[in-house]
């Protein structure tokens, strides 16, 4: 029985109610955390394996004037929440001159914005090479370039390919042998 409910107004029941405000906040703040914390894992990235995979990464990429076809087993794609993608994939750059197959060894696709360790990049389609000097260049399809990021060498990574992606606490890892870039969503 409630003694502040039949009349008694004392120390005791201020604090009591005192209490009862405490904790209907408290609880307030748990769901709050709660409802973020599912959001916040809403929005992990997933890499792509199989059919998902197939569906997202094109056959072919256009770039400088020419389409070159994509090495579907050097190909990867991650899903940032539910319908924000990142595609990427090396092709067979064998038609183009000499001088653009030095820097355009494949294609990156972001549907949303990303960053590439830390460096922004809009939504589009681009083209993208390695350098010599451990540097990652993003280029538009024209061929100008718009962005070279550092990479990373992981020494631990013990079975390399070509291209793959990973997942990574700030996003996902995009992978050039053991040299990666981190691609977070932004």
């Amino acid at each position: 029985m409630n003694l502040c409910l039949w009349g008694f107004v004392g120390i005791v029941c201020r604090e009591v109610n005192r209490m009862t405000i405490w904790m209907k906040r408290f609880s307030v703040l748990i769901a709050l955390l709660i409802v973020a914390g599912v959001v916040v894992a809403q929005g992990g990235a997933t890499i792509l394996t199989g059919a998902d995979l197939t569906r997202v990464v094109p056959t072919g990429f256009y770039f400088q004037g020419l389409s070159a076809p994509t090495q579907m087993r050097n190909s990867a794609a991650a899903r940032f929440g539910t319908d924000r993608y990142v595609i990427s994939g090396l092709v067979d750059t064998s038609g183009y001159s000499a001088d653009v197959r030095a820097k355009y060894v494949g294609f990156l696709i972001t549907d949303s914005a990303i960053t590439l360790n830390g460096e922004s990049l809009a939504p589009g389609a681009y083209g993208f090479g390695f350098a010599t000097e451990g540097k990652m260049t993003v280029m538009d399809l024209a061929g100008k370039d718009l962005l070279s990021v550092p990479v990373t060498n992981d020494k631990a990574l013990r079975r390399p390919r070509p291209l793959m992606m990973s997942a990574d606490p700030g996003g996902v890892r995009l992978y050039a042998g053991k040299d990666y870039v981190v691609i977070a969503a932004k």
